[in-house]
Order: structure tokens, then C-alpha cells, then sequence
């Protein structure tokens, strides 16, 4: 009988849980002291089956993606379709249809004149791409722009350049500022749904004084997920793109973590009406099955970019627009197509607004805010990861905070019982977490 754990095979979980301890090294984690992860041996629907026989309600999408849930039927048949003529096929020099059709999908679904898509492996790696795209698009003109323009509270991934546009104070990279990029960062927008005029002033003095210096703004519309999980007006989007247009410098739209309907509109660019010269989008776009993002620029930067000095776009990745990956996002898109999505984000809106409202004046709660499928309970200080993972696991719910937000991004298919059950598990995790 062989030593090894077999992929799909249920083990017993304090075994796993041994192995996973002495070899496997985990996000934002500890290899030496690490903290506990709990074992999965299947999921279905919006529930997650653990090696110990629990079954918990995932209020986390696995981290966005899994937007149908588990098990679709008819992601799965795509998977089992693809798996019978080609799992993968190198990209460059050869093309296939899942890439073409998914091509085609996100250019109907984004801002009108997203013509090109540039296919990735994660998200992050597609705002790499988003900035040399910016950067050579500035070569083709003649020019050296190298710096970038975004705000603080941002994330936009854990690679270099994108590690460079993320918080550069309060976010997750403080420790790399040495080796960074110096970029230029604007205040963060206030709440409320109007724009503010001192961040306009301020925000328009900024980009008079680097004038000439930014290649582009990036920014993630209306939502900035792992920068602090806040929420500004549409307005401060539309502000920015006419900013940009203003001053000539190209606009980049980071749509990993609120694209494919989680605010409630298919991008949350749309809801601004706005269209940007590049847009990043991920996660959910495959809906949890395979790792996929793509990059998409209007006509004017693709020229830009391939009339300098290298003539084409310096990037390519292994896996870039592998087939199965594609074909899972086709039939995710054709899914979404169907809008019953809409339905579905607002009644955990709802939801959640109804059931969040028991955190507000809770000790250490600083805010609670709800936007989309998306729900916040901000604390003051730093969440005690481990109380507040536990009183929801102990309320049957799946839930990753960090920093100081206990918060939820579940599944659109999640029925109104379990978004309340949800909604009480972060309640009850911001009252341990207020014991502690």
C-alpha cells in the first residue's frame, strides 16, 4: 500500500492535517508555527465537506471564484467535454476555438471598445501585463513613462509591479518598500455617493505636478477588495476617467475581485459608465474551476504598444488561454448570460443587510457596510483570526478574515437560509473576537 495521500481519496483527517503541517506552505502563513487548515475532501453546491465529516456553508467563493457554487452541472460537463479533445495546447503560434469564443464573450459583456484580450494565468499577472502594456504603449510614442498613479487602500496582487500599486502604508507589502517601484498615490475617496471636491483639487494637483512622468492610473472601481474591503462612489470612476482623459495618461480598471456581477453589475465600471483604455479581470471568471485572467485594451493601445520598438506585447505565459480553463469560462459566461445572477446578488444583498445589522454597536465593530454580494464587518484593530474563524465553523460557516475585517463574498447561488446563517456566523465572530 503506498505512503502517499491520493488526490480524491478521503483520509483520515488528522493525518492530513500532519502532513499539511510538516510540508505544505500556505498564504500568508507561517511554514514553522503555521496556524490550523482544515481539510477538504469535497464540496457541493455552497457547502464544503471537511476530512472530519463536517459540512460548512462557504462564505468566501473560494476567494471569489466559485460564484456558481460546487459541482455545477453544467461547468463540470464543459470540463468533461474540453478533457476529451485537449486539456492544454501551447499559445503561441497556434490558436483554438475556447480561447476565440471566450475572446469574443468578453469583448460583447465589457465597455464598448475593449477589443483585445490578452490571456493570463492569474490575476495579478494580468496587471503585470496591464502595466507593460501601458508603459510600452508610451515607447510607441516616443516617450519614457514609468511611474503609475493609483490610491491608497488599493491591492492588486502579490507579484513586483503589481506589489509596487498596492497600499504602500497600511497594505500587505510594507516589508518590500525598498525594492519597489516609488509610484504616486492619491488619498483614498471619502464614503458617501457624492464626489468630493478636495479630493478632485487634491487629486488633479497630483497629476499636474507628474505630469509627463505616469504612463497610466490603476485603480479597482468602486471596491478595493484586500486593500480593506471599502466601497467609493461611481462617481470617483467617472471622475478619474475624465481626469485621465484630461491629461492624456491611459486608464487601468483592476475588475479581478468586482467583475462578473459581485456589485451587483456585471463590471463595476458599467455602473460608472465609464470604459477604460486597459481592464484586468480574473477569479470569478472561471467560476472556480482552473486559473484564468485576461487583459483587455481598446485599438489606440494595442497600436501604441506594437508600434515601438519591439513591435509586439513582451509577455507570454506557459498557460496562457489554456483550453480547459477556456472552455469552463465560456460556459461561466453563458451561464451569467442568462442574468439570473442579478436575482441572486440582490436577495444576498438583502440578506446580509438584514442579518449584519446585529453587529452595528458591538464592541470593537467600527462599521458594517454591504454592498452587492459582498458583506463587511470592520473592526478596530486587527481581527483574532483564529476566535473568529471558530465561532464560524462553529455556526457552520466558512469564513476567512484578516486584518480587521470579518467579511463574506459567498456563491450568487446561495439560498436566503443559508445567507442568513451566513450573516449570523460573522455576527458571531465579531463577538468572540470582542471577548478576546
Amino acid at each position: 500500500m503506498s505512503d502517499f495521500v491520493t488526490p480524491g481519496v478521503p483520509a483520515d483527517a488528522a493525518e492530513l492535517i500532519a502532513l499539511d503541517r510538516a510540508h505544505v506552505w500556505h498564504p500568508y502563513a507561517s511554514m514553522t508555527d503555521p496556524a490550523p487548515a482544515y481539510p477538504v475532501v469535497g464540496a457541493q453546491g455552497v457547502r464544503l465537506q471537511f476530512a472530519d465529516g463536517r459540512e460548512v456553508v462557504d462564505g468566501m467563493s473560494s476567494w471569489w471564484a466559485a460564484i456558481h457554487g460546487y459541482r455545477h452541472p453544467v461547468l463540470d460537463a464543459a470540463a468533461r467535454d474540453q478533457l476529451d479533445r485537449m486539456s492544454h495546447v501551447m499559445f503561441g503560434g497556434l490558436t483554438h476555438p475556447g480561447a476565440i469564443g471566450l475572446a469574443q464573450r468578453l469583448v460583447a459583456i465589457t465597455g464598448e471598445g475593449l477589443e483585445h484580450v490578452f490571456f493570463s494565468d492569474s490575476g495579478s499577472v494580468s496587471v503585470e501585463v496591464a502595466i507593460k502594456m501601458a508603459m510600452q504603449y508610451w515607447q510607441g510614442r516616443g516617450e519614457s513613462r514609468t511611474r503609475l498613479f493609483t490610491i491608497r487602500g488599493g491591492y492588486h496582487g502579490d507579484t513586483f509591479a503589481t506589489m509596487a500599486v498596492c497600499d504602500p502604508v497600511g497594505g500587505m507589502h510594507s516589508l518590500w518598500a525598498d525594492a519597489l517601484p516609488q509610484h504616486v498615490f492619491a488619498p483614498r475617496p471619502p464614503g458617501g455617493e457624492d464626489l468630493d471636491p478636495g479630493w478632485l483639487a487634491e487629486t488633479r494637483q497630483l497629476l499636474e505636478r507628474h505630469r509627463g512622468e505616469v504612463a497610466a492610473v490603476v485603480v479597482e472601481p468602486i471596491v478595493q477588495n484586500a486593500g480593506g474591503m471599502r466601497f467609493h462612489s461611481p462617481a470617483y470612476v467617472t471622475a478619474l476617467r475624465k481626469l485621465t482623459t484630461e491629461f492624456g495618461i491611459l486608464l487601468i480598471l483592476d475588475e479581478i475581485g468586482t467583475g462578473f456581477g459581485r456589485t451587483g453589475a456585471m463590471f463595476a465600471h458599467l455602473a460608472a459608465d465609464v470604459v477604460p483604455d486597459i481592464l484586468c479581470v480574473g477569479k470569478a471568471m472561471t467560476a472556480g474551476y482552473l486559473t484564468m485572467a485576461a487583459t483587455l485594451c481598446t485599438p489606440e493601445v494595442a497600436r501604441g504598444v506594437c508600434g515601438g520598438g519591439a513591435g509586439l506585447l513582451m509577455h507570454g505565459p506557459t498557460y496562457m488561454a489554456n483550453p480547459l480553463a477556456a472552455a469552463v469560462a465560456c460556459a461561466n459566461l453563458d451561464l451569467l448570460a442568462t442574468g439570473a445572477w442579478r436575482e441572486q446578488v440582490t436577495g444576498i444583498e438583502a440578506g446580509l443587510r438584514a442579518g449584519l445589522a446585529a453587529a452595528e454597536g458591538l464592541p470593537k465593530v467600527a462599521d458594517v457596510r454591504v454592498l452587492g454580494a459582498i458583506g463587511v464587518i470592520e473592526t478596530v484593530g486587527p481581527v483574532d483570526v483564529r476566535a473568529v474563524t471558530e465561532a464560524a465553523l462553529a455556526s457552520g460557516v466558512w469564513l476567512r478574515p484578516f486584518s480587521n475585517l470579518i467579511y463574506t463574498m459567498p456563491p450568487y447561488v446561495t439560498g436566503a437560509a443559508d445567507v442568513t446563517r451566513i450573516a449570523e456566523a460573522m455576527v458571531s465572530g465579531a463577538r468572540a473576537n470582542a471577548r478576546v
